[in-house]
């Protein structure tokens, strides 16, 4: 989904205070300005966009109110439609104080072609600003406030929102985790849409590198060549393939290993990701992947990108007959500092 191709089509704000004891529904749609819709298609750009996003499927069985909202939902009823998706958000919020105050944005949109209906939770943030108060004296009195129910600019991105395909009614979520009668829980897909949802791209590459650094810590912790091996193959998957395949890191880091490529391959089928696939969309999420960082045991730090490494004629690792490590950096035109 590219951010020029998003069209606003309409959008309505509701606020959902928990401390005042009953939602604050708007009867009026939002009038949109070239502003207002571009604050709009940035965050449903972002959340699109974002590697924490899952997909996620109603499920007839689960009885989901919020299924059958969206399913006679035709377009023309955008206020009535958000009030009962407030509504419904709002008890839950209420039954559940972990869950943060916010305004709730009711967004429908144009892709490509395609009819979307974006639920922004727009949760509320601290900030300060000026006021400036006339003395009775005749002075200016300027002090600096804080606001408690400030919304997310266009430059942050939210925690929490659904976009929902209106020909298929796939859902795209983000969401966090709160406190739910003691046990942290993603009530929006969970409780709100009672929808059933895949793990995020971020997560799956959590998933992978945490099995990768278990494995590496417990049988290859002074072999320091493995450990660069390690992320130099996740980049390179990256690199050429746009995604990151288990089964082949699996392959290139443990082929000479049965025992530790099996237990590798057994932390990854716990989560069911032996034979999936991690395709990262955002460069964020695979940036530090891009250079290896060392640290010597006397401090030194070094930075090598992974080109560089990769290439035999830029650095050489080179162990010494006392069992101690040189790095050897050749070819080098020039040295800045910095």
């Amino acid at each position: 989904m590219l951010k020029d191709e998003i069209i606003i089509t309409d959008a309505i704000v509701h606020i959902l205070e928990t401390g005042v004891g009953m939602p604050v529904l708007s009867e009026h749609l939002l009038e949109r300005h070239e502003e207002l819709n571009d604050l709009l298609r940035t965050h449903i750009y972002k959340v699109a966009s974002s590697d924490d996003l899952k997909d996620c499927v109603f499920s007839d069985e689960e009885g989901s109110d919020m299924f059958r909202l969206v399913k006679e939902f035709n377009g023309d009823d955008l206020i009535g439609f958000s009030h009962e998706a407030a509504g419904r958000l709002y008890d839950i919020m209420c039954a559940n104080p972990d869950i943060p105050s916010a305004d709730f944005c009711v967004v429908t949109f144009k892709c490509g072609g395609k009819p979307y209906l974006a639920l922004l939770k727009l949760n509320y943030k601290d900030s300060f600003v000026h006021m400036t108060q006339s003395e009775d004296d005749g002075t200016n009195n300027i002090s600096i406030i804080m606001q408690t129910a400030t919304l997310p600019s266009s430059g942050s991105k939210l925690s929490e929102a659904v976009i929902i395909d209106l020909e298929d009614y796939s859902i795209k979520i983000t969401e966090k985790k709160y406190e739910v009668n003691g046990v942290k829980t993603d009530y929006l897909s969970e409780l709100y849409l009672k929808c059933h949802a895949r793990m995020s791209q971020r997560t799956r590459m959590k998933i992978v590198e945490k099995a990768v650094d278990q494995i590496n810590h417990k049988y290859f912790e002074d072999d320091i060549e493995k450990q660069l091996q390690s992320k130099a193959v996740i980049e390179n998957q990256i690199r050429e393939e746009g995604a990151i395949r288990p089964s082949a890191i699996s392959e290139k880091l443990y082929e000479e290993y049965p025992t530790v490529k099996e237990e590798f391959e057994e932390k990854l089928d716990k989560y069911n990701m032996v034979k999936e696939e991690v395709r990262p969309q955002n460069e964020m999420t695979v940036r530090k992947f891009q250079k290896q960082y060392l640290k010597t045991d006397r401090g030194i730090e070094i930075n090598i990108p992974m080109e560089e490494y990769n290439n035999n004629d830029s650095v050489e690792f080179i162990t010494n007959p006392d069992g101690t490590i040189s790095i050897m950096i050749k070819n080098i035109n020039r040295l800045m500092a910095k």
